[in-house]
């Protein structure tokens, strides 16, 4: 009886070491988490007029960091972008952009999905279904897909972003296969990178987000490239 008992205890306690080796190895995330401004924001999008001529900036604090029409010059370039948004949270809101039926609208989301741990099989599926409900809302809406922009770690301040490239990288090659679904993809991220494929220190404050040398960079490429005819 005694020696069963040791081995019971031996069993458990194997079984419950094995478990707290199990749920330190598994990374948690949550689709839920919203920003501070989500709601507030939201509104005020949805009450800002809308016309078929728009040409909507969908993302996050990067897409949020620049005035678009005075940028590009296009009085028509809506600003859709929220600090600090996933793309559970553009997928949420996404529905005002489409019931305004906008010629173009272009995304960039996903930095702070990788920041917070969100697989990026999951990511990935958000940006498909982006693509997918676009497609079935507003049929002759013109989708504009970025690649993701790199970081760069030199300036410590968004540890939670810094060394993941390669969930960047990874994200990248399967956004540059949505060509072959009539998706335009706009390859931002070599136009940002340094010879170490960190985001150029000269274009950036904090090495995640952009000052205005990093946005007149991505207007050039948008104006040389044609996106916005």
């Amino acid at each position: 009886m005694k020696k069963n008992t040791y081995k019971n205890i031996l069993i458990i306690g194997l079984f419950l070491l094995f478990q707290h080796y199990t749920k330190a190895q598994t990374v948690q995330w949550d689709s839920t988490y919203r920003p501070a401004k989500y709601v507030e924001l939201v509104n005020k999008f949805k009450a800002d007029p809308k016309s078929k001529k728009d040409i909507v900036f969908l993302g996050n604090s990067i897409t949020a960091g620049t005035d678009w029409a005075k940028l590009l010059n296009l009085s028509q370039a809506k600003n859709r972008g929220i600090s600090g948004d996933i793309t559970f949270g553009v997928l949420e809101r996404l529905q005002d952009v489409i019931d305004g039926k906008p010629s173009k609208v272009f995304i960039l989301i996903g930095i702070n999905d990788i920041s917070r741990n969100i697989p990026d099989s999951i990511i990935l599926r958000n940006y498909k279904m982006m693509i997918s409900r676009i497609r079935k809302g507003s049929k002759k809406t013109q989708i504009y897909f970025n690649t993701l922009l790199p970081v760069n770690s030199a300036f410590e301040k968004f540890k939670n972003h810094y060394g993941k490239d390669e969930h960047i990288l990874w994200l990248n090659d399967e956004i540059r296969k949505f060509a072959v679904k009539n998706v335009t993809v706009v390859d931002l991220y070599p136009n940002f990178t340094d010879q170490d494929k960190h985001l150029r220190a000269e274009l950036t404050k904090d090495g995640l987000h952009l000052i205005p040398e990093g946005y007149q960079v991505w207007a050039d490429f948008l104006k040389k490239t044609g996106y916005l005819n």
